[in-house]
């Protein structure tokens, strides 16, 4: 299986470029005993229409059109639900189980998600009630993918 992290907009460089490229080394690496074959990092740009729903729209359908045929989408989203890390690691071990090809998870533009997101996603989840720049939540999703992986082939990485 593949993991994906679908995001609008480039990432800069710096700190959490940096950051997020170590997290994908280790999820890399640590994934492949598990029968994760990488993680990969596609980006679509964001939407130039001077609508806010045209571009949500936009990006929604540029965000679907970088998914692999047949991936379970998972959207990041400020009204998705709460999740432990427990629980990511246990949506990871059951795309695995069901031999599900391409995990996606996508992070949509600073307008948030386009309804065809919503409507293509298996599940939405959030990270927290805060608001996070779309840079760091990046970051976040490679650091937790990285983590259930570790929870998964039992590293003590994660710690309860």
């Amino acid at each position: 299986m593949q993991i994906a992290i679908l995001a609008v907009g480039r990432m800069k460089s710096g700190p959490e470029s940096e950051l997020l490229e170590r997290y994908v080394k280790r999820a890399n690496g640590a994934g492949r005993a598990l029968g994760i074959s990488r993680i990969a990092i596609r980006e679509t740009p964001e939407s130039r229409s001077a609508d806010t729903s045209a571009r949500k729209q936009d990006e929604a359908a540029a965000l679907l059109a970088a998914l692999s045929p047949g991936a379970l989408l998972v959207a990041l989203d400020e009204h998705g639900e709460d999740a432990t890390s427990q629980d990511f690691a246990a949506l990871v071990r059951k795309a695995l189980d069901e031999g599900v090809g391409e995990l996606a998870f996508a992070i949509g533009g600073p307008d948030g998600h386009g309804e065809a997101i919503a409507r293509a996603a298996r599940r939405s989840l959030r990270f927290g009630r805060l608001t996070w720049p779309h840079q760091i939540v990046r970051v976040l999703l490679a650091e937790q993918i990285y983590r259930s992986i570790t929870i998964l082939s039992g590293h003590p990485y994660h710690r309860n």
